[in-house]
């Protein structure tokens, strides 16, 4: 399997990034994570989605520092730092699962506050249900965790098209324009870092396919089985959902009605808060998460 590694020059210098590069070994790839604040603090796992990487939480990691925690920021393999195999085909929702798992035992991450979005939900929700023990918490913002069994909103699918037709995928456009408040050009920029090219952007492409759309999807009966899991999952769970999203709009209410750990949680609305409310509201949304840790 050939495996591209993005130069560490690509990484230079990025806005509002200055953060130490760690490295976790996973058999033949190396994945990327940012380990910031005291090592006994309370951990905060941020899990990030497509086509992003842990640059999304640049602003939400001072916020939740200076509040005393521990925020592990990984890169999923594809993205960011992590490795890149360059064959779409090396890419599966279950080998998401599984890299993200072996990470977690990699650095035995325990009493896990789980912040997961857009992807870093469906990799991070099956974590939960598979792995429980670990996790004393979660924070979902604008994700889900689909089976396949019902219909995908018009905006999903219209994505799903662009991003298999579009010649050059445009990593940083594609935030950009799921922002619902102005970004700069240079964190656009950021964003377009990890890609020197289209070869590099194998996982990107392949993410779009790997939602479960139809009920005899790949995905779909382990991810059934992980809903009957969280349907039992009694520890704390907020939803903190960006209020201009229409890819994840409604799925707040329905994580908060199936998981019996949301009721009674100061589920909160983000104003102005598109797909990627971290790059929206990222110091609003680290304190909200600093709030819920202290207050549970």
């Amino acid at each position: 399997m050939e495996i591209l590694r993005t130069p560490d020059d690509r990484f230079a210098n990025l806005p509002g990034y200055a953060f130490a590069p760690h490295y976790a070994e996973l058999g033949d790839l190396r994945m990327h994570y940012l380990d910031e604040g005291p090592r006994d603090g309370a951990i905060v796992l941020c899990l990030h989605g497509e086509p992003s990487w842990s640059y999304l939480y640049r602003t939400m990691i001072p916020t939740l520092v200076a509040a005393g925690l521990r925020v592990i920021a990984p890169d999923l393999v594809g993205f960011g730092r992590s490795d890149k195999p360059a064959l779409r085909e090396a890419y599966t929702f279950q080998r998401h699962v599984d890299w993200m798992a072996a990470f977690v035992d990699r650095l035995d991450l325990r009493a896990i506050t789980l912040f997961c979005q857009d992807w870093g939900g469906l990799i991070g929700l099956r974590l939960v249900a598979e792995a429980s023990e670990r996790f004393a918490r979660v924070v979902a913002s604008n994700t889900f965790l689909p089976t396949g069994d019902q219909p995908t909103p018009a905006a999903f699918a219209a994505w799903q098209t662009f991003s298999q037709t579009v010649p050059e995928f445009p990593v940083g456009n594609i935030v950009a324009r799921a922002c619902a408040r102005p970004v700069d050009r240079a964190v656009i920029a950021a964003y377009d870092a990890p890609f020197p090219d289209e070869h590099f952007k194998a996982g990107a492409r392949q993410f779009p396919l790997l939602v479960p759309t139809r009920p005899d999807d790949p995905a779909a009966a382990p991810n059934r089985a992980a809903w009957a899991r969280l349907r039992t999952f009694t520890r704390p769970f907020l939803t903190a959902f960006g209020d201009s999203d229409p890819i994840t709009r409604g799925a707040d209410r329905v994580l908060q009605a199936q998981i019996p750990g949301a009721a009674g949680q100061p589920h909160t609305t983000i104003a102005q808060g598109g797909h990627f409310v971290q790059e929206d509201a990222g110091p609003e949304l680290a304190t909200i998460v600093a709030a819920f840790v202290a207050s549970t």
